[in-house]
Parts: C-alpha cells; sequence; structure tokens
C-alpha cells in the first residue's frame, strides 16, 4: 500500500501541515525540520499528490526551458543539468524548440506560461521589444544572454576570447579569422568585441567572416572564405562550425593544424572524438543549467524580490590536436574583406 501524507506526518514526528509545506513550499520550513520531512518521505517511498499541492500552492510544479536548436549538441548539456536539478526540487520539466525562429520563441513563452510556473530561455534569439514583453507574462530566467535587469546565467565570453587569442599568439599566429554567428545572437556580439580587445591588446590582426548559421554546414559554408582571408588560424561560433571547418579543410587536401589551426567554443562531446581533436573553450554547461533553475525557483519564491541576481561561470581553454604553430606563409593574398561579410550575410539569410 502506498504511504500517505499522514504516515510521513508520523514518521517526522511534525503535522500533515507541516509536511505539505515542507514539500511545497520549503523556503517557509526550518531547515531541521525540512530535512527530517524529507527523510521520511524518501525512507517511505512517498509521492506528493501534485494536483492537491497545486491547490495549496497556486502552482503546477512545472518549469519550461526553450532552446532555439535541440538537435545543437550544446543544449542537451544545459537541459541535463536543469532537468536533474528541478526534479531533486519536486518539479517536472517541459522542453520545446524554436528552430532559430524569434516569432516561434514568443509564441511558445505564450503557450507554455499557462503550463509552467516558470521559463528558462536559453540563448534567446528575441528582439529588445520581444523580450521585454515575455519577461513581464511569467517568471523567466535568461541563459546565455544579459537583459536590463532580468535574472541571467551567463558564461565569461571575454576571458574564454582572451585564452585563445593568447594561445593562437603564444603559437605565432598574427592573422586570425573569427566565424560569427547568428546575427541575432547575444554571445556572437559579445565574443566578437571581445576578440577585437584580445587581438589588440595582443597585436594580431582580426578577419571578421560572416555571419553563418551556427551548425556544421555552417562551417563548411564558411571554410573556403577563411582560407582565402590569409588567417592561419580561425576560431568559430561554436565547436559544429569548427567541425565543419576542419571537414572541409580535408576535402581541400589542407592539413589541420599544419595549414591552419581551428578553435571551437562549448567543448560539445564530438570535439573530442574529431581527428585531429578540437581545441575548444569550454563551457561549464550541465552547471548553468542548475544555475537557471536555482535562480527561478527563487523567482517563483520571491517575486516581489527587488534585486535580480545573475551569475557568471568561468571558461577554459582545452588545448588538443586542431592547434599548432603558425604556417610559414599564407595559402593566397587576401580579398577585399568587405565582399566576404556580405556574402557570408547573404548565406546566414537564406
Amino acid at each position: 500500500m502506498a504511504a500517505t501524507v499522514r504516515d510521513v506526518a508520523q514518521a517526522a514526528g511534525v503535522s500533515i501541515s507541516t509536511v505539505s509545506r515542507a514539500l511545497a513550499m520549503p523556503h517557509m520550513v526550518k531547515a531541521e525540520t525540512r530535512d527530517r520531512v524529507r527523510q521520511a518521505a524518501e525512507q517511505l517511498a512517498y509521492t506528493p499528490n501534485r494536483a492537491a499541492r497545486g491547490l495549496i500552492t497556486g502552482r503546477t510544479g512545472n518549469l519550461g526551458i526553450i532552446l532555439p536548436d535541440l538537435t545543437n549538441p550544446f543544449f542537451p548539456s544545459i537541459v541535463k543539468g536543469a532537468q536533474a536539478w528541478a526534479r531533486d526540487r519536486g518539479y517536472s520539466v517541459f522542453i520545446a524548440d524554436t528552430d532559430e525562429d524569434p516569432a516561434a520563441e514568443v509564441g511558445l513563452v505564450r503557450a507554455l506560461s499557462k503550463e509552467v510556473d516558470g521559463i528558462v530561455l536559453c540563448s534567446s534569439r528575441l528582439s529588445a521589444p520581444d523580450l521585454r514583453s515575455v519577461l513581464a507574462q511569467t517568471c523567466v530566467v535568461l541563459v546565455n544572454r544579459k537583459f536590463e535587469s532580468a535574472p541571467a546565467v551567463t558564461f565569461d565570453n571575454a576571458g574564454g576570447m582572451r585564452q585563445a587569442v593568447a594561445h593562437l599568439a603564444a603559437l605565432g599566429h598574427r592573422r586570425v579569422a573569427w566565424l560569427a554567428g547568428p546575427r541575432t545572437s547575444w554571445s556572437n556580439r559579445e565574443r566578437i568585441r571581445a576578440l577585437r580587445a584580445a587581438t589588440g591588446t595582443a597585436g594580431v590582426e582580426l578577419v571578421a567572416i560572416g555571419n553563418f548559421p551556427p551548425s556544421f554546414d555552417g562551417g563548411v559554408a564558411a571554410a573556403d572564405q577563411v582560407i582565402a582571408s590569409a588567417a592561419t588560424a580561425a576560431i568559430a561560433y561554436n565547436d559544429l562550425m569548427a567541425l565543419g571547418v576542419v571537414s572541409r579543410c580535408a576535402v581541400r587536401g589542407l592539413r589541420i593544424p599544419g595549414d591552419l589551426s581551428v578553435v571551437g567554443i562549448d567543448d560539445i562531446a564530438m570535439s573530442g572524438m574529431s581527428s585531429p581533436a578540437l581545441t575548444t573553450v569550454a563551457l561549464p554547461k550541465e552547471q548553468a543549467g542548475r544555475a537557471a533553475v536555482d535562480l527561478l525557483l527563487n523567482l517563483i519564491e520571491r517575486p516581489d524580490a527587488v534585486t535580480r541576481p545573475r551569475r557568471g561561470l568561468p571558461v577554459q581553454l582545452l588545448v588538443r590536436g586542431s592547434t599548432g604553430v603558425a604556417a610559414n606563409s599564407p595559402h593566397v593574398p587576401a580579398p577585399d574583406l568587405t565582399t566576404w561579410s556580405r556574402e557570408g550575410e547573404r548565406h546566414a539569410s537564406q
């Protein structure tokens, strides 16, 4: 026979109402009492009635996570961290994919806000007016984006770009290409800004190429322009693009890193499986998911709080086989950079 809330109350030596509060609104119960109730519930394998809890708290017990592209290996790791952290706190998680479409993102927020207590927006592509509107509809935490006073979890883009540039400069690279991601990406804008500062300090010339879709095919499409740029190294918007560059170089008979060094960003699982293994700026993805849920639950429980905390997470350059000493000479003379940028932008808009 399944355990009841009365059984948990007797085992913990508290009232039934205290058990309900400890499991549904833990911030309202002393830590010692809360731990005793949870221990008793675990020992008895007690599962709270979600519908009854909703009547007490006015909450659904659900959280939403909205992603721009679930097929991108960067995002499932964030979801894994968020889902585990939410489950430990008695919440279920709904996941939705916008397919890089800001209009779909707005629609999903409106639909999910009726079914969940709060939403985590990962790498949101929304414009400022749309994001402002979304933040007014429900409890929202941003991941990989900052916006006004909204609670957010971000990565140290500036630190990551400094590490990548310092590594390449130490290998003798003096002309480095940046393969830009989506024009609507906040992290893309942050990274190019940080790269300009880092390359200026290191005495390295930066060639900005793109924008391109943040995918393997986007990297393949960008590779020929990288080669034509006479850059001896390239930093891609993410690992998928970097792997696309490596693949295209192999087709053209170029050696990685002998002819071109390549750096990615994210540290997805495939980056360590490629040949050569990809040098990348590793982002703590599961930690970001956990931090986002922490901030969201804090926001749900204290919606009138004046402050909206943010968490910045450190990143680390992982040096692998795709970077090496700079080639002695460029492949071809550099063409007009303005022309490349326009071509890349046309490709990204298709």
